[in-house]
């Protein structure tokens, strides 16, 4: 299988690169250039027939990871497809199949069926479950599995793989030296393999046998997207010595991968303070050659459970504004039960809020949209500020719910109306410089 990465390195520009392109608003030149050189990812399992064609990286929309899942708990696939659903609706760019409750391959296979967005996963989840289920014990798992597991499930249609390579040995005496964390481990797939490391007394094999890993990834084109097993779980260990020895460790790996001619990206960072996201994002970029960053939340506090989308979201405006590439969506449940539907509508849409924002800072350019929505609730044109909105649904229903006594102002004001006011004085002084009426 040629990649993405290959053919643009020939020179060949893809259908897919076509449209990445032309959904950006960019040129084909553009993203020619850009996916050559790993800055710019096309997630494009080519044996999935029917898929969206998503860009992430340099100079393009900061796009939205959303994962659903069943856990041992709660396994319900009619949610799950739900949920697959309502984040596409929601419009979230990309989706991840976490679960690690019932049938696996069932699981993944539906919801690959039920929507079009690029799908990806986590294998470990799945590896480490079978071989409790098999063996009642994780660290019977066996690397051969692993690695025909991961086949398997690229053979089924996901575009990106979560791996976690960038853990080994090395990593894990940083956690030791330094006393472990006041966060503990918040991977799943991570902290599994780091016991697994541990009882074993052996090498992480995806880091021992990367090339192995990379293999695989470019027979089905997919993104290889270097997973963060050391990403803090509490501010208090943000950019501690383990978390930064398996950053630079992934960001030596992506340089690797692309020299293989897989398409790579950079995952971190966890639970970050505000004022440590922009460093974050910089050393990210500079130490992976520009690679794409997955950015997971970042959560810039710990206290704000049962409100951590917008927690989360806070932390997203800030890292799509540095450089993030894709943000993956945290719910109003994290860190305190699995989503629901109505969970992951609502992390989908203040990621999507949060991204905007970062991107409106990002790309100074791109602020057309912003102007327009301003100039039509200036002037009171609901109908048209309705299309320049991220939720015009919502908007619209809220209005209509609380439907003022004159039609052009709202129930904010009423007749007390700043905009109606502001219109009246200045309407001979508006130039078509600005605006016409």
């Amino acid at each position: 299988m040629t990649t993405q990465l290959e053919h643009a390195r020939k020179g060949f520009l893809t259908k897919e690169m076509q449209a990445v392109a032309e959904a950006e608003g960019v040129t084909e030149a553009f993203v020619l250039a850009h996916t050559a050189t790993g800055e710019i990812v096309i997630p494009c399992n080519p044996g999935r027939r029917r898929q969206k064609t998503v860009g992430i990286g340099t100079g393009l929309r900061t796009k939205v990871n959303a994962s659903i899942g069943t856990s041992s708990d709660i396994c319900d696939l009619e949610l799950e497809m739900e949920k697959a659903r309502a984040a596409q609706e929601e419009g979230a760019d990309t989706l991840m199949e976490l679960s690690t409750g019932g049938d696996l391959d069932e699981i993944r296979r539906t919801i690959l069926s039920c929507t079009d967005l690029p799908v990806g996963n986590v294998p470990l989840y799945q590896a480490f479950q079978e071989t409790i289920r098999k063996y009642k014990n994780p660290a019977r798992l066996d690397p051969e599995y692993l690695f025909e597991l991961m086949e398997r499930q690229l053979e089924d249609g996901l575009s990106f793989m979560a791996i976690h390579c960038g853990i080994n040995q090395y990593t894990i005496e940083r956690l030791r030296k330094q006393g472990f964390r006041y966060g503990g481990l918040a991977s799943k797939g991570g902290t599994y393999m780091v016991a697994w490391m541990d009882i074993n007394k052996r090498e992480n094999p995806l880091y021992e046998q990367f090339d192995r890993v990379c293999g695989l990834m470019k027979k089905y084109d997919a993104v290889l997207s270097l997973g963060n097993g050391i990403r803090a779980g509490a501010i208090h260990d943000s950019h501690d010595r383990a978390q930064m020895a398996e950053m630079i460790i992934n960001c030596e790996l992506a340089e690797i991968g692309r020299n293989m001619g897989c398409q790579m990206m950079v995952e971190g960072p966890g639970h970050v303070p505000l004022d440590e996201i922009e460093a974050n994002i910089l050393l990210e970029k500079r130490m992976s050659g520009n690679a794409p960053y997955y950015v997971l939340g970042p959560i810039p506090c710990d206290t704000g459970a049962g409100y951590d989308h917008i927690t989360a979201a806070i932390g997203a405006a800030s890292s799509a504004r540095f450089g993030a590439d894709l943000i993956c969506y945290i719910t109003p449940a994290e860190h305190l039960a699995l989503p629901d539907v109505t969970d992951v509508r609502e992390g989908v849409r203040a990621t999507r809020l949060a991204a905007r924002i970062g991107d409106i800072a990002k790309y100074p350019e791109r602020r057309e949209n912003e102007k327009q929505a301003a100039l039509a609730r200036r002037d009171m044109r609901w109908e048209d500020l309705e299309q320049f909105l991220l939720f015009p649904d919502l908007a619209r229903s809220t209005r209509q719910e609380r439907s003022p006594l004159q039609k052009e102002t709202c129930t904010m004001c009423g007749d007390f109306c700043a905009m109606k006011k502001g219109m009246e004085i200045f309407e001979t002084d508006i130039t078509d410089k600005r605006v016409s009426l």
